[in-house]
Order: structure tokens, then sequence, then C-alpha cells
């Protein structure tokens, strides 16, 4: 594959993946419904393991830049299987989620049209909490999506680059004007993580937050496309300190203009119903109109690092070699590319059976937070393994090579943990509903043991000379 891409690049790749106007438009409200009026509080504190872990992937990346990232670390340091497994579960996340992104897109397309005044088409009533009308909408822009990924890097971080200078403009405006013109009280207790209301309430609340800052490592995946591997570093640093700053911001406006009621009641139309509160139409249609680009762009962001670790996977013989076909002009991955796009809508089909967009998001991000974390940690504890001689020679790389990584993994590994529990604890019995918590803990259950499964596969089915490489290194 080319190397096409300079830190610039890189930057607008990680933040179109992490896609914080998304974040804000529809998590702040289902993390308020959690942790209360502590938005940033929960943004603050999920910060410091995300950069212990990002700290970790940005060591190996500098020593060893691959399109697999995680899965060549994890499966050259810890064990083939583990480093397998994180590869796997990476690329259903990210599936599932551009699955669930599908129908956010067409949520925020019908939420948008329908403020310029069109409510309805021949016979159906337009509504942007229907899940099967935003997913048929939102499976027209993946399909376009994937299009400008084929056809190269450089076309889509240019194209990128553009949707966020408007969304952060759009954001960074009415959240500005929000945070002084907003009639509710400030008090500093917002900041404050030791008044979230209850243990449950704070890992709930770090799980979704962990997941709002998900997507920064996307960088990584294409460090083989990137001209100098410490610029993948620089990238996924700065986009992880912009979404710091934008989830600041923007969590504190939100809680200055919006009762705590309102907040958590709005779900996946938070953003929108925030900017009716501050400004007339067709001013107010502003935000949605950065959030439709920021899930848009989210969606291409997500199918380009996804189809590399294919690609990687394929490369080693553990996925089939269909995964390793480039464009014969772009040299761009672009069987996966269009393989990835096509299961991501199968599965926007099957989540038709949860019936609103704010259920099927809340049990979605959930079940990713879950095994996000775990991944994080399998790549923390690598990173803390390969590069624990740094601790007798340099103390200070051990301290950004060791200690932070662990740091990271062992909370993510600990409040993964802990929710996982209260959900087998919450519930009695197994029902399709986004509430009921034996349904959210099975969706992280599949992605595991499929992964299991596809590794013993790809072991004594396939003989992948991965298994027998990665373990003698």
């Amino acid at each position: 594959m080319r190397k096409s891409l300079g830190v610039g690049a890189v930057v607008v790749i990680a933040a179109s993946s992490t896609a914080a106007t998304t974040s804000i438009g529809i998590g702040l409200g289902l993390m308020a419904g959690v942790v209360g009026l502590h938005l940033p509080a929960i943004m603050l504190l999920a910060f410091l393991p995300v950069l212990g872990i990002a700290s970790g992937y940005g060591r190996l990346n500098r020593v060893e830049p691959d399109a697999g990232s995680s899965y060549r670390w994890v499966g050259r340091t810890l064990s083939p299987w583990l480093g397998f497994l994180t590869g796997w579960v990476n690329i259903v996340t990210t599936i599932v989620f551009m699955a669930y992104t599908t129908t956010v897109t067409g949520s925020a397309i019908v939420q948008l049209v329908g403020k310029a005044g069109l409510h309805a088409l021949p016979g159906v009533a337009l509504d942007p909490d229907s899940s099967v009308q935003c997913t048929l909408i939102g499976m027209l822009v993946l399909l376009a999506a994937t299009v400008v990924a084929v056809r190269g890097l450089d076309l889509a971080a240019a194209l990128q680059k553009y949707l966020l200078i408007f969304e952060y403009a759009v954001l960074i405006a009415f959240c500005g004007y929000g945070l002084f013109s907003g009639d509710q009280p400030f008090s500093l207790s917002w900041f404050n993580p030791f008044e979230i209301p209850s243990l449950g309430a704070l890992a709930q609340g770090m799980v979704l937050a962990v997941f709002c800052y998900w997507g920064f490592e996307s960088v990584f995946s294409v460090g083989e496309e990137v001209h100098d591997p410490k610029d993948a570093s620089r990238g996924g640093f700065r986009s992880l300190l912009l979404m710091l700053g934008l989830f600041l911001f923007a969590g504190t406006a939100f809680q200055r203009v919006l009762p705590m009621d309102e907040l958590a009641d709005n779900g996946a139309t938070g953003l929108a119903y925030f900017a009716e509160r501050l400004a007339h139409q067709p001013l107010a249609a502003l935000p949605l109109v950065a959030l439709t680009f920021s899930a848009a762009a989210s969606l291409q962001a997500a199918v380009i690092p996804t189809a590399r670790g294919c690609y990687a996977m394929g490369r080693d013989g553990t996925l089939g070699t269909v995964w390793t076909r480039l464009h014969p002009r772009y040299r761009t991955p672009s069987a996966g590319t269009w393989l990835i796009t096509g299961i991501s809508l199968g599965l926007a089909a099957l989540s038709l059976a949860i019936p609103t967009v704010t259920e099927l998001i809340s049990a979605t991000v959930n079940a990713i937070g879950i095994v996000v974390a775990l991944y994080y940690a399998l790549v923390a504890i690598a990173s803390a393994v390969r590069f624990r001689h740094l601790l007798r020679e340099d103390f200070v790389e051990g301290l950004k090579a060791v200690v932070a990584p662990l740091f990271g993994g062992v909370v993510l590994l600990l409040v993964g943990g802990y929710l996982a529990w209260t959900f087998y604890a919450s519930a009695d019995h197994f029902e399709l509903a986004a509430d009921n918590g034996w349904f959210e803990l099975s969706v992280p259950v599949l992605m595991i043991g499929s992964g299991l499964l596809a590794a013993a596969w790809s072991r004594w089915g396939r003989r992948s000379p991965y298994f027998e490489a990665a373990q003698s290194a």
C-alpha cells in the first residue's frame, strides 16, 4: 500500500473515527441518565486510562508499524490466540458500530429534513426514532462513504478535513453561546467524580465515556501508509486532547442550558433539542447538519482501519486471501472494504428487531464498551511486557511505555468486568430488549466466543503460520 499520509491527515482520520459531534449529540444524554450532572467529571476520569492506553499504542507503533496494529502486537508479545482475539473483536466491534451509526446517520437526516418542513413521504410519516426508516436512509450514506474509502486515504482525509472544520465551528459556536447564555446555575460539583451517585453508575459511565474516546487508535491501522511512523503517534495523541477539550466544553454547555430531566430524556435527539433552546430556525438546524456530517464521516473512518486489519490478518493467513486483494489503481484493500460494508449492512438490517433508535444506541454502546475495554487492556499489557526493560534503562520512557499503559489496562478491566457483572445480576431471564441485562451481556460474549472459534479454525483448519511465528517471537 502507498505511503500517502502526513500528520495532518492522520489527525483528521483519528478525529473522524472518534466522531466527537456524534458522541456529543447522542452520547451526553445517555451518560446524563447514568451519572447525572457529572458529564465533565466522567469525561475527565475516563480520559486518564485512555491516555495510558494511547501511550502504549504509540510506543508499539514506533517500533513496529503494521496494518494489523493491536492484532500483531498482542500476538507477538503475549499469545497468538490473544492476538487473533484482539484483531477479531476489533473488527467485529467496528462492524457493529458501523451498523448502529448507519441508523444514527439516517436519524440525523430525518431530523434535518423535518426542520426543512418535510415530515412525510407519500403514505409514510417520517420519524427520527424509527429504526426502519433511519436504517434504510443510513445504508445509502454508508455505500457512498465506502466508494470514497476505496478511492484512497488521501481523498478520504481531504473530504473529512472540510467536514470536521464545519462540524467543530458549529459545535464551538453553539456550545460557547450556551455556556454564557444558559440559565442553569454552574457548579464545580459537575467536575467532582466522587459525587457520582453509585459505583454502578461510575462503571457504566466510564464505559460510555471510553466509548466516546474510542477510535483514536484507527491511526495505527494506517501505520504502513504514513510517511513517518511517529506521525501516527502524534496524530493519535493530538486527536485525544482535542476530544477531551470538546467533551468538557460541550458537557458543561449542555448542563448550563438543559435541566437534568431534559438532558437525560432526549437521547438520540439531544443535540437538536439543545440547538432549539438556543436559536430559531434556520440557525437551529446547523448542529443537525454537523451531526449528519460527523456520523457520515465516522462511517467512512470506521471502514478504513477495519479493512486494513482484515488485510493484515489475510496476509498472515488467519483470514482468507480475499481480504488481501488491493485495488489495481488505488492500491487500497478494496475487496475487504466492500465485504465489511456488506456485513455491516446485513447487521444493520438485523438490528431492526430493536424498534427505536434510542434503545438501539443504548444496547450497542454498552456492549461495544465492554469489549473495547478488553482489547485496550490486552494492548496495554502487551506494551508493558514488551518494554519492561525500559524501567531499568530509561525510567521516564518506562513510565510511558509500561506503567501508564498498565494502569489504563487494569482500570478498564476492572470497570468492564464490574459492568458485565451488573448486567448479569440485573436480570433473571433473557429477553430481546435493550434494557435486559442478559441480552446486553450476550452481545460481548458472542463477540469473544466467535473470536475463539475463528482462532481455532485458523490454527487447525487454515494452519496459519501466524500462530507458530507469533509464538516463537
